[in-house]
């Protein structure tokens, strides 16, 4: 693998602001030639070592054009799933997640989120109840004690599995996920409801099946974060740019503020 040290040299300059910060998140590491999708080949610049450059002029224009269209989104009211089961990934997605009460998958996807949503609302529906009942101490007198804790495990079990649901409320408008080559199944049910799709991916991916591709590093978490940092302003942005409606005014009573009325 090069050196990330002594690739500038051997790169180009680019004319993209930040692209020194790019370079030092490892965001232009590829895979080995014999890895990479041949559709991938117009976002390499070179091979290094054994290792493919990506071409981090079209990085950044992509993540311009992917980050315009998740402001746009958002300005809009819509609700982001994020999807990233990489370990790298993980704890970003989380903080982002909670950050804007926006859904999440960090463990592994459950089929049928998207194509099956009214029957995994109700499995979320069920993990919410289950869980207030044992917080509250509803099932004491319920159930036995070896059941309750039957329970419990289930309830840590679709916690694990579901938790990062609980706020998909309604189908996504957007999908922003890390490594679609680790999401087949989330990327195939995204494209069935015509759910657009932002995805971070390295050169093993396919382009022809992802709506706002970043061609990156999509393994280092330093390389991830870069991204997430410009998915979260993009968030950011479109959040203040979404229009609160003003309160309507009361309606003027009858009479009030007459001028000269006799008492």
């Amino acid at each position: 693998m090069p050196d990330p040290k002594t690739v500038p040299s051997q790169m180009p300059a680019y004319p993209v602001e930040g692209s020194r910060e790019m370079i030092d998140a490892g965001v232009f590491y590829g895979r080995t030639k014999s890895k990479t999708n041949p559709r991938m080949r117009q976002f390499i610049l070179s091979n290094r070592g054994g290792i493919e450059v990506i071409n981090l002029q079209k990085t950044a224009e992509m993540m311009d054009t992917a980050a315009a269209f998740i402001t746009e989104k958002v300005r809009n009211n819509g609700l982001v799933l994020f999807v990233g089961i990489e370990p790298s990934a993980e704890v970003t997605v989380m903080r982002l997640a909670k950050k804007y009460k926006f859904p999440y998958v960090t463990f592994r996807w459950v089929g049928g989120a998207l194509t099956n949503f009214k029957i995994i609302s109700k499995r979320v529906e069920y993990l919410k109840k289950l869980r207030s009942d044992l917080a509250s101490g509803a099932l004491v007198d319920k159930y036995t004690k070896k059941e309750r804790l039957e329970l419990e495990r289930e309830m840590k079990r679709l916690e694990e599995l579901m938790g990062g649901l609980e706020e998909l409320s309604r189908e996504p408008d957007l999908v922003v996920m890390i490594d679609p080559n680790l999401h087949h199944t989330a990327l195939r049910e995204a494209r069935r409801k015509k759910i657009p799709v932002v995805a971070f991916a390295n050169v093993d991916a396919d382009p022809d099946v992802i709506d706002y591709l970043v061609p990156g590093n999509d393994k280092s978490k330093k390389s991830i974060d870069w991204f997430f940092e410009r998915v979260e302003k993009a968030i950011d942005e479109g959040m203040a740019l979404r229009v609160v409606p003003k309160p309507e005014a009361a309606a003027p009573v009858e009479g009030a503020g007459a001028t000269g009325a006799k008492k």
